[in-house]
């Protein structure tokens, strides 16, 4: 048996097997793609992520490089703010960059796109789930041991729960955005996602939060079509903001995505509303709403 993490981890980056190494079309509303996110909407996404590196950093963004972290192959939505900015790059999944000396970090939905632990509350205990792969069909089932000494320490730091109650764990997003900060550079970081706390997870999601994203269809299928249908879970997000503040940044928080701009690039939104442009104010909506992007996902943020 394998662990949930190692699978996943091959599902998406196996070199040339992998779900985001493969050269596919993923994000957006063409054939082919699986699943739209925030910056598929267009260039005005770029334009209120630059208004809020800019009352995030206090003032004029120039000496700062805006580095996307997670972006799509031949996908840039910053481009329309490059002057904004000393330099603008753009990294794909699974690239680690370097940073400037002052530079704003900007990944979407960058750490739900990595591996996953899955743990299951049996006989009074957390234990880990992994996948039998030598039989006929892969399988869920419960592994002997943990499969790593991160994995145990998660484990042992949750609550008790309800019976068969599962939760899913991205371990490795939080060893991913250590990686990412810990570098000697200066600026703000912006990492926009879905995620929940561990305690709304064992409070409303029993099953856990993996699902799996194949043309626009969600599915609780997570073993099937391996490769070709992304694989994802919440982020933890209690897991994740300890790890901004250990590392130097002050003012860390998280918020509903509509939130977080109404707050940090009002600007930007004011502007875009009185516009008159119906296209533009409906793009506006979709990614502020409540009932769209503006509640499903979270802004965690910080500057140092």
């Amino acid at each position: 048996m394998v662990s949930m993490a190692e699978l996943v981890e091959a599902a998406l980056y196996a070199p040339g097997l992998g779900y985001y190494v493969s050269e596919r079309v993923r994000v957006g509303k063409s054939a082919g793609s699986d699943f739209t996110t925030a910056a598929a909407l267009g260039p005005m996404f770029g334009e209120l992520i630059a208004g809020a590196a800019r009352t995030l950093v206090g003032g004029d963004t120039s000496s700062y490089a805006l580095i996307e972290v997670g972006s799509e192959p031949g996908q840039s939505h910053f481009e329309g703010v490059r002057a904004k900015f000393s330099e603008l790059r753009s990294f794909a999944f699974g690239n680690t960059p370097e940073f400037p000396a002052r530079s704003v970090l900007v990944a979407n939905e960058l750490l739900d796109a990595q591996p996953f632990h899955r743990f299951i509350f049996q006989n009074q205990t957390w234990r880990e789930l992994g996948v039998r792969v030598d039989g006929a069909e892969l399988s869920i089932e419960t592994l002997p041991d943990f499969s790593s000494s991160s994995a145990e320490e998660f484990a042992g730091s949750l609550p008790v729960a309800a019976e068969g109650w599962i939760i899913d764990a991205p371990l490795a997003a939080e060893t991913l955005l250590t990686r990412l900060l810990s570098g000697d550079w200066s600026g703000a970081v912006i990492l926009l996602d879905y995620g929940k706390t561990i305690a709304q997870c064992l409070e409303d999601s029993p099953a856990g939060t993996a699902r799996a994203y194949r043309g626009h269809q969600l599915s609780s299928a997570i073993l099937e079509n391996l490769g070709s249908q992304d694989l994802t879970c919440h982020v933890l997000w209690d897991r994740l903001e300890p790890i901004l503040a250990r590392l130097g940044f002050g003012g860390v928080r998280w918020e509903r995505q509509e939130a977080f701009f109404v707050k940090n690039a009002g600007v930007e939104m004011e502007r875009i509303a009185m516009s008159g442009d119906h296209e533009a104010t409906g793009r506006l909506r979709a990614l502020t709403h409540p009932a769209h992007f503006g509640a499903k996902f979270q802004v965690l943020y910080g500057v140092r």
